[in-house]
């Protein structure tokens, strides 16, 4: 038996969250991370202990014959640090699991639990901040592991199993590789396909206005737009049927160019009078405090931030003790939160800007056990911004830090108050209204403004001021300017929109969001690219959406999903057992309950049932005239969307959103094609035909036949036009990668190329870009030589200065710590291990604590799993069935044997 220390161990899951809590407990403690999860399910049948290898349900690690009990393993990269944590415990006399209190963290606490297996006491230790007040507290009201939370955590898990594993199985063997379904994800997927498919059947509508500048009697100038006309009001895009992009009500009055230019000129001689002044005052309240949800929207709209890198960035202000825990459903605040903001105010902006009354803001939190705090500046008194700037790690954490801080001071503050004003001016048979907004007192605006989804609603809450006009007073029209108008389709989701709209129907939780989004934006899924900061489904999606809601409906079905994570809290709660609700999901039981999902039996029938070809085809539409009038497609093949038409087909230009995809659009294509496919020449030497061809990614020379063996392709350089190309070029082009020469210090030849990141020299292993305006084509022996006479300045040739260089040596490997820049971006050695640098982290400002951290991380995960090489052995024995297997096809053909 292992030697008392006297201490108590404190496992923690992360580097970050380790070292801060240290700085709060004395030497009896030792911190320890478990770097997350230390144990999970298998991620393959691989992964599954021999003895169950056999089973039918291996492959899902679930044993779905017994109660659904999940099989845990630990994976591989975890067991040196598993090994670790069990010689810290040895000596300990007591043992406090520190993991964050919400469903996850209450699931590594009890796997510690289970993987230790403690003869000491052990204490649960939550906290919602990582404060000295708040940690002394949580040692005085320690509690035990929440059985309840962690089955709730245990079905997420199971459930997620069960749907994922075998739907991702039935869509790699009927869409493709890369493809995978899940609870949630697949219904995100289906909400962008969704608004995207109404952005498709969405008919436009154009519609004209006038824009007057009237002046007053001071000469001052004032804008206005048009209302009425002879008593028939002027439409705006909400009254058109965006489906035909008619008007809804035929009484309005549609104006078109020639008749808005006329309505002008009839206008500029007619006189104006102001006949109605009205003011409305109005009260804005500030918003909660925020949420795990509304701090990823804010941050969306405001910062830019992608849901994961907010949640990075708050991760490590909560890991440092700089605010609150970041996964919360809850708006409330702490009594001593409330009077820290309260005190703030006073000092920072003054009394006046003070609520007389203390805000409480509640919530719909459903888990009791997940209600927190919301999310705000740790400790009290609050730290201002400003002197915590050069403490944090990076950019995004400070940026992160002051909208936190801000709104959650804002909230306590006094209402905006404002006044809009309205003004009707008519003459001439026509009536334009001029408005405005005016702040009369600033309020909680001082500190803190919303950010808003919806640009034109933006613009038009801006302070605007209207000249004081009264009514009867006399305007001259300045100008009349003719405006067009067109009607838009509906906005694509941005991840802020997303995250809202999944909140408000219930789907998923908003910890999962930043995960969420990840997944189905992850380049290898190739279901959801971003254009700028829209959502653009890809045709892959649409055909992945199509199969789920016309094989699997209930799988996609909003309600269906809100009602299971509904299901999910309530066993967090204890309310119910699990056993039940999976044996109608996975099994079925024949009631007409729309969660009997019988997932096994539905799939078992639709492996074989599902036509992949119906899926994977959309209708555009037929031409009415032409040559061509057959019915036209766009078809979802192993290497992408193509047009089809009968047997002509055309490839989709990479990255065109399917709502730009129309029959106008699908018939160029198809017509460029068929010109493409004509040979702009034949090779002098060779004499085979020279095509110019189109792909996936770009205009291309194709040499010789599609179906010639030896037929060699050569893409365009950069800014290279198609209309550039003539056979001569061709020809050129196609003699890369030239041999210009050897090199006279070894004899050796000189090539160049046209590479992935541009034109390039190589004399064996040495390669040196061309300067800008340098082409592949053109250069010559000499400039090559020169080149490559020149020391290299990117790549392994030559080390490069690191981007940061730290005076302390590492405590594990008593190396320099420092950060270079690789291939792929900045990244922290300590000599032994290399960590990337996360999105948003600025080397020159990162503390040597953060390096410190990314490292552990990175160690923690153990090596990177290389793919292994064929063994000579292996590769004999593959060769020797392909021969054997070659012989046995020329036997079957009746191919006499060749004689020794």
């Amino acid at each position: 038996m292992a030697k008392s220390t006297g201490k108590s161990l404190v496992i923690v899951e992360s580097p970050a969250k380790a070292r801060t809590i240290s700085k709060f407990l004395g030497s009896g403690y030792q911190v320890e991370a478990s770097i997350g999860h230390v144990r999970d399910l298998p991620a393959g049948k691989k992964e599954v202990p021999e003895k169950f290898k056999k089973e039918p349900w291996a492959y899902l690690g679930v044993n779905t014959d017994e109660d659904f009990a999940p099989l845990y393993i630990v994976p591989e990269e975890k067991k040196k640090q598993v090994r670790k944590l069990k010689d810290a415990l040895k000596g300990a006399d007591h043992l406090y699991l520190a993991t964050d209190e919400d469903r996850e963290g209450e699931a590594i606490s009890w796997h510690l639990q289970e993987i230790l297996k403690p003869k000491v006491p052990v204490h649960r230790l939550v906290f919602h901040e990582i404060t000295k007040e708040a940690i002394t507290n949580a040692l005085e009201a320690t509690r035990e592991i929440d059985g309840p939370l962690v089955r709730a955590q245990e079905t997420r898990r199971i459930l997620d199993r069960l749907y994922g594993f075998d739907m991702s199985n039935l869509l790699w063997r009927k869409i493709g590789k890369g493809t995978s379904a899940g609870r949630v994800q697949s219904v995100a997927v289906r909400l962008i396909v969704q608004r995207e498919r109404q952005r498709i059947a969405f008919n436009n509508a154009t519609y004209w206005d006038l824009e007057a500048t009237f002046k007053t009697a001071k000469n001052e100038s004032m804008s206005a737009m048009l209302s009425t006309v002879d008593g028939r009001k002027i439409p705006s895009g909400k009254d058109f049927d965006s489906t035909n992009g008619k008007l809804k009500n035929t009484d309005l009055l549609q104006l078109n160019e020639s008749e808005a230019n006329a309505l002008a000129t009839r206008l500029k001689s007619a006189d104006f009078r102001v006949t109605k002044v009205e003011v409305k005052p109005f009260t804005e309240r500030p918003r909660p405090p925020f949420t795990t949800s509304t701090l990823q929207q804010e941050a969306n709209r405001k910062l830019g931030f992608g849901a994961k890198r907010t949640m990075d960035a708050a991760q490590r202000l909560y890991e440092n003790g700089y605010i609150t825990y970041m996964r919360t459903d809850s708006t409330t605040l702490s009594n001593e939160a409330i009077g820290a903001s309260r005190d703030l105010v006073r000092s920072q902006y003054g009394n006046n800007f003070l609520h007389p009354d203390v805000r409480v803001y509640k919530g719909k939190v459903k888990n009791a056990q997940e209600a927190h705090e919301a999310i705000r500046p740790a400790g009290t008194p609050f730290r201002l911004p400003e002197t915590v700037r050069g403490e944090l790690g990076d950019q995004d954490q400070f940026r992160l830090f002051d909208l936190i801080w801000k709104r959650t001071i804002a909230c306590q503050m006094a209402d905006a108050k404002k006044q809009r004003v309205s003004i009707t001016i008519e003459g001439g048979g026509a009536t334009f209204t001029a408005s405005g907004t005016s702040i009369v007192f600033e309020g909680f605006l001082r500190a803190y403004v919303e950010g808003s989804d919806n640009p034109e609603a933006e613009l038009a809450n801006r302070e605007r001021i209207l000249p004081k006009v009264e009514e009867q007073d006399a305007l001259s029209p300045e100008a009349l300017d003719p405006k067009s108008h067109t009607t838009q389709p509906p906005a694509r989701f941005t991840e802020a929109t997303l995250t809202r709209t999944l909140e408000e129907k219930g789907i998923g939780r908003p910890s999962t969001y930043a995960s969420i989004i990840g997944t189905i934006t992850d380049e290898r899924r190739n279901y959801i690219i971003k254009k700028g900061t829209a959502l653009v489904p890809t045709w892959r999606a649409f055909s992945v959406t199509r199969l789920m809601e016309d094989h699997f409906e209930p799988l996609v079905d909003y309600e269906f999903t809100a009602e299971l994570e509904d299901f999910l809290d309530s066993i967090s709660r204890d309310e119910v057992g699990r056993e039940e609700y999976l044996k109608k999901f996975y099994f079925g039981d024949g009631s007409s309950d729309r969660h009997n999902v019988g997932l096994k039996a539905r799939l078992a029938e639709k492996i074989e049932a599902i036509d992949p070809k119906v899926s994977a085809r959309f209708l555009l539409g037929v031409p009415e005239d032409g040559e061509h009038r057959e019915e036209v497609f766009v078809r979802v093949g192993k290497f992408g969307p193509y047009i089809e038409q009968g047997e002509r087909t055309a490839s989709i230009p990479d990255g065109t959103p399917p709502d730009e995809m129309d029959l106008e659009t699908a018939m160029e294509l198809l017509e460029s094609s068929e010109v493409v496919d004509e040979p702009i020449g034949s090779h002098p030497e060779t004499g085979k035909p020279i095509y110019l061809k189109v792909g996936r990614f770009g205009p291309y020379i194709q040499l010789g036949e599609p179906d010639d063996e030896e037929k060699r392709n050569q893409g365009l350089l950069q800014g290279m036009e198609v209309g550039d190309v003539t056979v001569e070029l061709a020809c050129k082009l196609l003699e890369l990668p030239r041999t210009l020469g050897d090199f006279p210090e070894n004899g050796k030849p000189i090539q160049a190329f046209d590479g992935r990141y541009g034109p390039y020299v190589k004399c064996e292993k040495e390669t040196r870009s061309l300067p800008t305006g340098v082409s592949p084509l053109e250069v010559t022996l000499d400039e090559a030589i020169t080149l490559l006479k020149q020391p290299k300045k990117r790549g392994k040739g030559t080390p490069k200065e690191p981007l940061r260089l730290y005076e302390q040596p590492s405590p594990v490997t008593e190396k320099e710590v420092k950060i270079l820049d690789g291939r792929f971006g900045p990244y922290v050695t300590d000599g032994v291990t290399n960590a990337s640098l996360r999105k948003g982290m600025d080397a020159k400002e990162m503390k040597f604590e953060a390096a410190l951290d990314l490292l552990a991380e990175r160690a923690a995960k153990g090596p990177t799993k290389r793919k292994k090489k064929a063994t000579k052995k292996k590769a004999t024995k593959k060769k020797a069935a392909k021969k054997k297997a070659t012989k046995k096809k020329a036997k079957k053909k009746g191919v006499p044997k060749k004689k020794s």
